[in-house]
């Protein structure tokens, strides 16, 4: 609701002052240029290594071989640049989506707009559980407190009072919580002229700390790179022994290099994990934090609310009651109408929540004909309902309350038959999913207010019934999540039959319902036996979210949970993966959360828990490819040097390897659409590791069969009397046939050998087609096959050697099918 002549800045004052001003963001690492990042990338150990054979050949004479590898390392950069800038112009669009929205007056109206887009000068609406974007100093104030902790280190909240003429005098500070009350604020320094901005600029150098995932692979990728230099200064020293070239051991070693160095298990993390959160958040659900990806495929419970998350959050009244009878909406009456503006007098204003916004509608005008409102009585421990206390303009002071039937029923002066009668109205009501409020009203002639809301001598009005429906996918998405061995857990404010109705619906089980005065009573160790045994938890209060979060990962539960309010931020801080309510959330239960739900829709959860899994998965594979794809490359380095034929790989044949692994780690993998038994199967356990012993052994298992057929089709080929070129020509035809065959072998963990050809991946036949095209074209173009030291080969022969790399994983095939068998 707009206060009476507050109009704000106009649409061009506002895009006139952001334009002069800046955003109003914190100062944040700069954005690396093309230059900076074409200078990074020249220092990746890959590039050094390209480098330094090309400078070897050069030293040998062989111009023509230098100068390909010189061509070779400007197309690496180049694709390098184009892919690091991909993936950080994603993440800068997940970061602009995740930032705080703010409420402000812009062309007389209410506008939503992103926080970085508020200037000096708009009007700031501020309401609890707001984030305040900017400073601002206070027009108008109602028991208004805010939390300043992030700038004083206090933990007290500090009331705020107006000073609409004492200058720029700031009382709102950027980045400060609301806890209490409403404001209206001018703003009057944004960005990093505002006092959180001033210490922001001494953070702005820091580096968010690495995931576990991260982790695990830097240490594996070091323990592969100090294998990798031992290997290589080896083969220089044996190839130097063996042949008496210095030179040609160092190009040998430095092939060896390039083939064993680990620099695409980084890559694939960070290309999985950045594009992973860009397709969650095309299904509603925004990243805010990485870690969350890489979790959601290992969580066994999944805690949510019932109102906006399993229901449509569209609350509307549909019945009223009083003197023992409902009445629809067609059969209002006068007293009727009075019950519908005591409840509203009992909303806030302007208010948030769907319930208050449904009872608006029904009583228009209730606040402007009722006067100024004096003192607010909220929610407190034991008492589930809101009171305000309203100061008429003629006539006496009085006050209306609102919330659950047994705490207004206490509060009013009912004989025993009546109370009877109300409570059984509000059970059979509760049984049919209706939410329930009770309302009352009292007359107040002394002064001063009363400290408490029970000080009123309330009159019984009657029950204001609501309903909200289920969402229809409700039901099949938990279904889904039953089937995945994931656990749905209703933790509500309702009453317990409200939330009975609700959960028999959706398909959760109702027979246990615990409600929050019990969880109240229990041990930490009863709790934890108790949320082992029980789906629905009712009348819980937001605090007792934090305690059910934790009984449950006491319990060894991986925990998704969902929240939209202040006090819901411990618990999604405290879970494994907090998603916040994008549209009715706070600010603050965002920022605590690891995932921000956009359209509040349970089904997005569930979704995501399946893209969670298909990302876990795929990197999974990826990760096993590297690890077979580097076995016949690295091996083939060594089987020639000992066998006594000439080498087999130099480093144009690595470069253009380099070719099909790259795009096929950070493109095919990361494009597959998952399993389609994904959500079939129990969750991961809690800390498995990625680089598990079994994928290690099946990727060097695959890698080996792979190097075993390139050694025959090489060794046969000398051992006919063919040219050196043509056998290399034959060789290699096998190794880059084998490493194709190995990303089919890798694509599935379910499919057979058919479906691994036939499933949809255009990016595989993409990179497929272009692979075996190049191949052919290495080896009978002739002025290609010259660069690549190949002479070309009968047609028959290219066959037979394309098709023995293709042959030389089908073992792993029958393995898998005697498996699934």
């Amino acid at each position: 609701m707009i206060p009476v002549g507050k109009r704000g800045l106009t649409s061009a004052e506002a895009a006139t002052r952001l334009a002069a001003d800046g955003p109003n963001a914190l100062p944040t690492r700069e954005s690396r240029g093309l230059i900076a990042f074409t200078f990074q990338v020249m220092r990746e150990p890959t590039f050094v290594l390209l480098v330094s054979a090309a400078l070897v050949y050069l030293v040998l004479g062989d111009l023509r071989e230098a100068l390909v590898l010189a061509a070779s390392v400007l197309v690496i950069v180049a694709i390098t640049v184009v892919q690091e800038r991909r993936t950080e112009r994603a993440l800068e669009a997940l970061r602009d989506l995740s930032s705080p929205r703010a409420l402000v007056i812009r062309d007389g109206r209410e506008q939503r707009i992103a926080g970085a887009q508020v200037v000096r000068g708009d009007l700031l609406m501020l309401r609890e559980g707001d984030r305040v974007p900017a400073d601002a100093r206070l027009i108008e104030a109602n028991d208004f407190m805010v939390d300043e902790s992030l700038l004083t280190g206090e933990a007290v909240p500090v009331a705020k009072r107006a000073h609409p003429h004492e200058g720029l005098e700031v009382q709102a500070f950027s980045g400060t919580l609301v806890v209490r009350g409403t404001a209206l604020g001018e703003v009057v320094a944004t960005g990093p002229r505002s006092e959180l901005g001033r210490i922001g600029s001494l953070l702005h150098g820091r580096e968010s700390p690495r995931t576990a995932l991260e982790v695990e692979t830097a240490r594996v990728v070091r323990l592969i790179a100090i294998g990798a230099l031992v290997l290589c200064v080896l083969m220089a020293v044996i190839f130097t022994a063996m042949r008496g070239d210095a030179l040609g051991g160092v190009l040998a070693g430095l092939t060896l290099a390039m083939a064993l160095l680990p620099e695409e298990f980084p890559v694939v993390l960070t290309v999985f994990l950045a594009l992973g959160a860009w397709r969650i958040s095309r299904h509603g659900v925004l990243t805010r934090r990485m870690p969350a990806i890489e979790t959601l495929g290992a969580a066994t419970v999944l805690c949510c609310d019932k109102t906006g998350t399993l229901t449509e959050n569209r609350m509307t009244v549909v019945e009223t009651w009083r003197e023992g009878r409902w009445r629809t909406t067609a059969d209002r009456d006068a007293d009727d109408a009075a019950l519908l503006r005591a409840a509203a007098l009992a909303c806030e204003p302007s208010p948030f929540d769907p319930m208050e916004r449904a009872i608006h509608v029904t009583a228009p005008g209730a606040h402007e004909r009722a006067g100024v409102l004096e003192r607010r009585y909220p929610l407190a421990e034991g008492f589930l309902a809101v009171c305000h206390a309203w100061l008429p303009v003629e006539g006496d002071a009085h006050a209306a309350i609102k919330g659950a039937p047994e705490t207004v029923l206490d509060l009013c002066a009912l004989e025993p038959a009546a109370r009877a009668a109300a409570s059984a109205a509000a059970e059979r009501a509760a049984a049919r999913g209706l939410r329930l409020l009770g309302v009352a009203a009292a007359p107040w002639t002394h002064a001063p207010w009363p400290a408490a809301a029970n000080g009123f001598a309330f009159r019984f009005l009657g029950f204001v019934a609501l309903a909200d429906p289920l969402r229809p996918a409700v039901p099949g998405a938990i279904a889904l999540c039953r089937k995945a061995g994931i656990r749905v857990v209703m933790i509500t404010g309702d009453h317990p039959a409200t939330a009975a109705a609700i959960a028999r619906a959706a398909g959760i089980d109702a027979t246990r319902i615990v409600t929050g005065a019990e969880i109240g009573g229990l041990d930490d160790a009863a709790l934890a036996q108790c949320v082992a045994a029980t789906q629905i938890f009712a009348r819980v209060r937001p605090e007792q979210k934090l305690r059910l979060v934790e009984a449950l990962r006491r319990n060894g539960e991986v925990v998704v949970m969902t929240g939209d309010g202040v006090n819901d931020a411990p618990a999604l801080r405290a879970a494994d993966i907090g998603i916040a309510m994008g549209a009715r959330g706070t600010d603050v239960a965002r920022e605590a959360a690891a995932l921000v739900l956009l359209d509040d829709d349970f089904t997005s959860i569930v979704g995501a828990v399946r893209l969670g899994r298909r990302i876990y998965d795929n990197i999974r594979y990826a990760m096993r490819f590297l690890v077979a794809v580097h076995v016949p490359l690295a091996g083939m380095s060594f089987v020639p040097l000992f066998a006594g034929w000439p080498l087999l790989v130099f480093p144009v044949h690595v470069v253009f390897l380099e070719f099909v692994i790259d795009p096929t780690c950070s493109v095919v993998f990361e494009a597959e659409r998952g399993d389609a038994g994904i959500m079939d199967r129990p969750p991961r356990r809690r800390g498995e590791r990625l680089f598990t012993a079994r994928i290690v052994a099946v990727g060097l298992a695959l890698g080996a069969s792979v190097l075993a057929a390139v050694t025959a089709v090489y060794g046969l080929a000398l051992a006919q009397g063919l040219p050196e070129g043509e056998a290399r020509a034959l060789g290699f035809a096998a190794l880059v046939a084998g490493d194709v065959a190995l990303i089919f072998a890798n694509r599935s963990g379910e499919h057979g050998f058919v479906a691994r050809f036939t499933r949809d991946n255009p990016a595989l036949w993409w990179v497929v087609g272009i692979t075996l095209g190049a191949l052919v074209l290495c080896v009978y173009a002739p002025s290609v096959a010259s660069l690549f030291r190949f002479m070309p080969p009968a047609p028959g022969a290219f066959a037979v050697a394309v098709a023995a790399g293709f042959a030389s994983v089908l073992w792993y095939e029958v393995v898998r099918a005697v498996r699934r068998n």
